[in-house]
């Protein structure tokens, strides 16, 4: 089965390209030939003649043809006609067209022809050939793998403007051809992403070509060593199991992607081509009773040949983390916070963290501004204006066993006066990242070297002091344990206890984090 679209819209999610594509081919609204166009611009006779592999005149075809310049740089049309013959008027201009033809039924696959600059200004004849195509012979290295579905990605560019084509199949029989005169060198941009499923591993091979003609056949066998390994793995809870999904596709470029059920805890395998640049992964962790759905992302993850990537989600060590911004903004008299305190140990954030309740408290001169209940460590206050001391302190609170982190604390102090604009203030977080099993424990008895990272304002050479304690009785008594080339070593306790977490620093501005993890991971 297979469908096509032309599209100027930008790349979306797995799922939702697939049905944005799928509706376009099977129910799309073209532009015939608008009343107020044709009142204002001349226009001329386009004649599409279709022709499917014996060389006879067929109706089995889908033909759009999409404006790119001049006066119908704004039409999309879908002409058709059972004859094979099909005419349609339109205003002088660029175009690009695509054409789709398939043997009746579809079961001898598809041919698809593209001509990226179709110039219309005199009536024109064009014959679309099945003839002219060669086939997509693309296959991964392991014989025994069973196709699933393919995309193709036409994208041409012309005096600024940027127009797409696609065509996605779940049959493994599609022939291509480049039709019409050349476009302007590296006008045209094309991909193809196929996907194939083992009982191991799935594999996503993906190409991109730059030129002046669209593809003619295209011809890849990439052997083992030519591929990148990617590896999920999804956690569970102590006690616990469920089946997650996870979405792989490419990072850049309107696409399909795969998407594979994950019992937990498990691990799904990717073998990938590093040719189609970085990919993207989601994961939707099994909801817990009542809760919602959990899902975590990975974006732009940078693959090479040989190499293996490996992400893990929804494990332990849970704790706050920084992505990028400061995570707490001052503007003018207005101070936002917005630090995600239920990170995992991979550093990818939940959308929907479970939770029993939080709470960020904001002191002034240790005077209490306020207090903000909902979603954990997001806040907004107003402040009176001028310079003091603050005191941010953002709280959640788990249910669970231990291992799920049950509260997690993080105390900012900093000095902040009124601001012209937003301004961010230079907030720290520390990171605990330990290798934990799959259903995040660690083994009784034994010593578990725990690397330790500051991420923020005092990372970079900007801190002045700190210090990491650690717990054994839910942080009612704390043992401090030396920072040594990175990490601590915890000498873990008896199995089935919660071991807790808490580091303090101060950086060179004075500013200070004092941060506590309860029940960061249990023993087995």
């Amino acid at each position: 089965m297979t469908h096509s679209s032309a599209s100027s819209v930008p790349r979306r999610s797995v799922l939702r390209t697939m049905a944005v594509a799928a509706a376009a081919a099977g129910g799309a609204t073209p532009a015939w030939n608008a009343p107020a166009v044709a009142a204002t611009a001349r226009t001329y006779a386009l004649t599409i003649r279709h022709l499917d592999r014996a060389g006879r005149p067929t109706g089995s075809y889908e033909t759009t043809v999409t404006g790119i310049s001049g006066a119908g740089a704004d039409e999309v049309v879908q002409p058709h006609d059972a004859s094979g013959t099909t005419t349609v008027r339109l205003p002088k201009g660029r175009y690009l067209l695509s054409s789709s033809l398939t043997s009746g039924d579809g079961t001898d696959g598809t041919d698809w022809i593209v001509q990226p600059r179709l110039d219309l200004d005199r009536d024109t004849t064009v014959t679309v050939d099945a003839r002219t195509t060669a086939p997509v012979d693309v296959r991964p290295p392991d014989r025994s793998a069973r196709f699933l579905h393919s995309a193709m990605v036409v994208e041409v560019r012309h005096r600024g403007a940027e127009r797409l084509v696609n065509l996605i199949s779940s049959t493994a029989n599609l022939r291509v051809a480049h039709l019409g005169p050349d476009a302007g060198a590296g006008s045209v941009k094309q991909w193809f992403d196929g996907y194939w499923t083992t009982e191991g591993a799935d594999y996503a091979l993906g190409y991109v070509f730059t030129g002046a003609r669209a593809l003619t056949g295209l011809t890849r066998h990439p052997a083992a060593k030519d591929l990148a390994t990617m590896k999920v793995h999804g956690a569970a809870l102590p006690g616990t199991a469920g089946t997650g999904s996870v979405d792989l596709q490419p990072s850049t470029g309107l696409t399909v992607g795969l998407s594979r059920a994950l019992a937990t805890p498990g691990t799904a395998t990717y073998l990938v081509t590093p040719e189609r640049g970085a990919w993207d992964l989601t994961y939707l962790a099994p909801r817990a009773p009542g809760g919602p759905s959990n899902r975590y992302a990975a974006e732009g993850v940078a693959v090479r040949a040989g190499r293996t990537t490996t992400h893990t989600f929804d494990n332990a060590v849970f704790g706050p983390g920084l992505t990028g911004g400061s995570g707490v903004v001052r503007d003018g008299d207005t101070l936002t916070v917005d630090v995600p305190l239920l990170m995992d140990g991979g550093g990818h954030v939940p959308s929907s963290p479970s939770y029993a309740e939080a709470s960020t408290t904001l002191h002034r001169d240790g005077v209490l501004v306020g207090t903000r209940t909902g979603a954990p460590g997001q806040a907004r206050f107003t402040l009176p204006p001028g310079r003091a001391t603050y005191r941010i302190t953002s709280t959640v609170r788990r249910s669970g066993a231990p291992g799920t982190a049950t509260r997690v604390t993080v105390s900012w102090t900093f000095a902040s006066g009124t601001t012209t604009g937003p301004v961010p203030v230079p907030v720290s977080v520390v990171r605990f990242a330990p290798a934990l099993s799959s259903t995040g424990t660690a083994e009784a008895g034994t010593a578990l070297r725990v690397p330790v990272t500051v991420q923020g304002g005092a990372a970079n050479g900007r801190l002045r002091s700190s210090a990491v304690s650690v717990s054994v009785d839910g942080g009612a008594s704390w043992k401090r344990v030396p920072v040594e080339r990175g990490a601590v070593t915890i000498h873990n306790p008896g199995s089935g206890t919660g071991v807790s977490l808490r580091a303090e620093l101060t950086d060179t501005g004075g500013r200070t984090l004092t941060q506590t993890l309860v029940d960061a991971y249990r023993t087995r």
